[in-house]
């Protein structure tokens, strides 16, 4: 074991429901390696550091912080409700890009990192890989979970909601193919 004590199951938490599944994944590893959860959550300024360091009238950085800790608890609730997640867990909120954060936080080499395997489709050039930049730079395992067969259909139910088009329900069912 790495120093400082007990493993560490070290996830990425946006609130995203594949970042909800690597965090239900990365509980159920500490469970079964008796490791500590830490769920982390990246944040940084809106328009990145650069143009926060620029504005003449930036968000006070205690504001943004605060904004950032209740997306993370409102995450941990969405996820396991008022029973918690049955493991020892912390929650930390992190200043900066989502890899560097999560990477910098999962420092020890017995740590686990899990962090939801999402595609972007045609976007992927302009928000580079959080799934790569991990499996670049950490100095642990990564496990990387890959989104629920689920998510493109609720996805597409949303924005079927969104846009007010009409929507048959027999469509969530396998009665509906």
């Amino acid at each position: 074991m790495g120093s400082g004590g007990r493993r560490r199951a070290v996830v990425g938490v946006s609130g995203s429901l594949g970042s909800l599944a690597a965090l239900h994944r990365a509980v159920n590893e500490a469970r079964r390696t008796d490791a500590e959860l830490l769920a982390v959550l990246a944040w940084e300024p809106p328009g990145g550091e650069l143009a926060h360091r620029r504005s003449m009238f930036p968000s006070p950085v205690a504001d943004l912080r605060r904004d950032a800790s209740e997306r993370l608890l409102a995450a941990l609730d969405t996820a396991f409700g008022d029973a918690g997640p049955g493991v020892p867990f912390q929650g930390l909120v992190v200043r900066g890009t989502a890899g560097r954060a999560l990477v910098e936080t999962a420092d020890r080499t017995d740590d686990l990192l899990v962090i939801g395997a999402g595609s972007r489709g045609g976007m992927r050039a302009l928000f580079p890989s959080v799934t790569r930049y991990c499996v670049a730079h950490a100095a642990c395992p990564v496990l990387a979970v890959p989104h629920s067969p689920l998510q493109s259909e609720l996805v597409s139910m949303h924005r079927c909601i969104s846009l007010r088009l009409s929507l048959d329900a027999r469509e969530l069912t396998d009665g509906g193919s």
